[in-house]
C-alpha cells in the first residue's frame, strides 16, 4: 500500500519540478522507492536530503512536502519530551538539517511552503545592500537559511518568538534602523582591496584599528583608505594576512569559495547532563555587539531570564551605535556592570556564572583565560551548565587569536568570492551578515543543549556559520553564475522588485540607560 502511495505521488513531484528545482535523481533514488512504512520514511528522508545537499537545498523539498502533506506522521521520537510541539511549525529543509545535526530528526506535520529562495532574498532587503548602484542578487539562499534557523528554534522552544518577524528580516534590521545602504559596509569600515596576487577584506571596525595601519604596512605615518589601497597592490596576500592577524586587525582572504561540507557547531561534552528545574534557563550573557545579544534576545523571547554583564572599563560597543538597535536586542535584560580589573568584580562574575544554566560569551578564548575563566572547568564544576562560545574563526589555535567581525568573517567564508564568480564584481554581501546568522544558530544550539541537560561546551564561529549556509546549499559544481541567472529570471517572470530592509513592528522598553 505504501509503495502504491509513493508511486502515485511521483507524477505530483514532476509537476513541482520546475517550481522547486526538484532534482529527478532524488525521485528515482532506490531508498526513496523502497520506503515501506512511516517510520522508514522518517529515517530515510532525513538522510536523503542530507546526502543530496550537493544537488541544492530546494531539490529536496518534495521529499518533505510529500511526507508532511500526504503521509500522516504518527511517529514519536525519543526526544519528544524536550521538543514537545516540534511538529507544529512548517520547517524548511535547512531547519530539518540543523535539527537532525542536533539529534532531533523529527519531521513536521504542517505543509511546507514552497517560496522560491530568490523571492526570499528580494523581500528580505538583502539585494539592496551590496556595494553596487543596482540591486544585486547573491546566489546563496541566505534568507532561506535564516528563516529555517529561526523556525527551527521556534519549534524546539515550542514558542513563536518574535511573532510576525522572519529570520530573513533579522539579517537586515540594523541596516533598516540606521537607514543606509550597505554600500559603505558599516560606514566604509570593511572594504575589499586588491593585493599583488589576490583580494583581501580589511575591516577597521574599531577606532584604534586605524592606528595599526603603519605597523601593518611598515609605513612611517597614518594613511587613509586611498593610501592603503595603493600600498596593498605591491604586497602579497598571505604576508598581509599573517602580519595583520598578529597585530589584531580583522583581515580575510576574499578569494576562496568553499567546496567541502562545513560544520556549524562543535560540541564538547564535559560532564553528564542534568535536567534543569527551571521553566526557562537562567542566562549569563557576556557578549556584545550583534551575534551574542541577538542569541540571548531570542532566548529571552522564549522565556529565559537573561542577565547582561558588561565591563565598567569596556562596555558593549553597540552602545556607541544607534540606541534603537541596542534597545531592540537588549531591552528587558537585567544589566549588570562589573569592574573586571578588580578581584571582587571577577569573583562576582564567577558566582553569577555558577548560578547559570547557560553562559554566553563572544570573546577570544585568551581574553577570558587572562581573567582566570576557563570554560571547561566551569562546566565541569556546575551541574547542567551549557557554555556557548561565539568567535570569529573558532577557538582552536591559531584561529582562536584572529579578530573577526560580521562582514570580514562572511567574506572569509566565501560570500564575496561567490558574488564575484556570479557577477564579476567584488562586493560585500549584506550588513555584517555573519552576526545575525551566527546569533540564530547559537540560539538554536544553546537551547537544544539546555533542553537535554547541558554539561557541554558549544563552539560557533561567524565564519563557520556562513560557510555552513554556503556548503549546505551549494549548486552542482559550484555553478553560482548559472544559479544566479535562473534566480534573476524567476524574479523577472514574477515581476518581483527588491525590497529595502524593514524595521520590526515594535520595540520594547529601553534598556540603554
Amino acid at each position: 500500500m505504501m509503495l502504491q502511495v509513493i508511486n502515485s505521488v511521483v507524477p505530483y513531484a514532476r509537476q513541482l519540478e520546475h517550481q522547486n528545482e526538484l532534482s529527478s535523481d532524488l525521485i528515482q533514488t532506490r531508498e526513496y522507492r523502497q520506503a515501506k512504512t512511516n517510520e522508514k520514511l522518517s529515517q530515510t528522508f532525513t538522510q536523503l536530503w542530507i546526502s543530496h545537499t550537493s544537488c541544492g537545498l530546494l531539490k529536496c523539498d518534495f521529499a518533505f512536502r510529500y511526507f508532511t502533506t500526504i503521509v500522516p506522521n504518527t511517529l514519536t521520537h525519543p526526544m519528544a519530551q524536550t521538543t514537545r510541539s516540534l511538529t507544529r511549525l512548517p520547517l524548511n529543509p535547512y531547519a530539518l538539517k540543523l535539527l537532525h545535526e542536533l539529534g532531533v530528526p523529527s519531521l513536521n506535520k504542517s505543509a511546507l511552503e514552497a517560496e522560491h529562495p530568490a523571492r526570499q532574498m528580494a523581500e528580505s532587503g538583502l539585494m539592496t545592500l551590496p556595494a553596487s548602484s543596482i540591486p544585486v542578487l547573491c546566489p546563496v539562499p541566505l534568507a532561506d537559511c535564516a528563516n529555517g534557523t529561526l523556525n527551527a528554534f521556534r519549534a524546539l522552544s515550542d514558542i513563536d518568538v518574535l511573532p510576525g518577524t522572519s529570520g530573513a528580516e533579522l539579517l537586515t534590521e540594523r541596516a533598516a534602523i540606521i537607514s543606509r545602504k550597505a554600500d559603505d559596509s558599516a560606514q566604509r569600515r570593511c572594504r575589499l582591496l586588491s593585493t599583488s596576487d589576490g583580494v583581501i577584506a580589511l575591516n577597521l571596525a574599531r577606532a584604534e584599528d586605524q592606528e595599526l595601519i603603519p605597523a601593518w604596512l611598515k609605513l612611517p605615518e597614518l594613511i587613509g583608505w586611498e593610501g592603503i589601497e595603493s600600498a596593498l597592490l605591491t604586497r602579497p596576500t598571505q604576508a598581509l594576512l599573517d602580519r595583520g592577524r598578529l597585530l589584531g586587525l580583522a583581515v580575510a582572504d576574499a578569494t576562496q569559495i568553499p567546496s567541502s561540507p562545513a560544520n556549524w557547531l562543535k560540541t564538547t561534552a564535559v560532564r553528564r547532563p542534568v535536567t534543569s528545574k527551571r521553566k526557562g534557563p537562567r542566562v549569563i550573557d557576556l557578549s556584545s555587539l550583534w551575534a551574542g545579544p541577538l542569541c540571548s534576545h531570542l532566548w529571552q523571547a522564549a522565556g529565559a531570564d537573561v542577565i547582561k554583564i558588561e565591563s565598567s572599563q569596556r562596555p558593549d560597543g553597540a552602545r556607541a551605535g544607534p540606541v534603537e538597535f541596542f534597545d531592540l536586542l537588549n531591552s528587558g535584560k537585567e544589566c549588570i556592570t562589573l569592574d573586571l580589573h578588580r578581584e571582587s568584580g571577577r569573583r562576582e562574575l564567577h558566582e553569577l556564572m555558577k548560578s547559570a544554566d547557560i553562559v554566553l560569551e563572544a570573546s577570544r578564548p585568551r581574553a577570558l583565560q587572562q581573567m582566570g575563566i576557563i570554560a571547561t572547568e566551569l562546566v565541569a564544576e556546575t551541574p547542567g551548565l551549557t557554555w556557548v562560545s561565539i568567535t570569529g574563526y573558532g577557538r582552536d589555535e591559531p584561529n582562536g587569536n584572529w579578530v573577526g567581525y560580521g562582514d570580514d568573517a562572511a567574506i572569509a567564508a566565501g560570500l564575496s568570492a561567490i558574488l564575484h564568480s556570479a557577477t564579476g564584481q567584488w562586493l560585500v554581501c549584506g550588513d555584517a551578515i555573519a552576526d545575525p546568522l551566527t546569533g540564530m544558530h547559537a540560539a538554536l544550539a544553546g537551547w537544544s543543549s539546555w533542553n537535554t541537560g547541558g554539561g557541554q561546551l558549544l563552539e560557533l564561529s561567524l565564519e563557520g556559520s556562513v560557510r555552513h549556509c554556503i556548503t549546505a546549499t551549494a549548486p552542482e559544481n559550484n555553478n553560482y553564475r548559472d544559479r544566479q541567472q535562473r534566480w534573476q529570471d524567476y524574479l523577472q517572470r514574477h515581476n518581483i522588485c527588491p525590497s529595502h530592509p524593514r524595521r520590526r513592528n515594535e520595540i520594547s522598553s529601553s534598556a540603554h540607560s
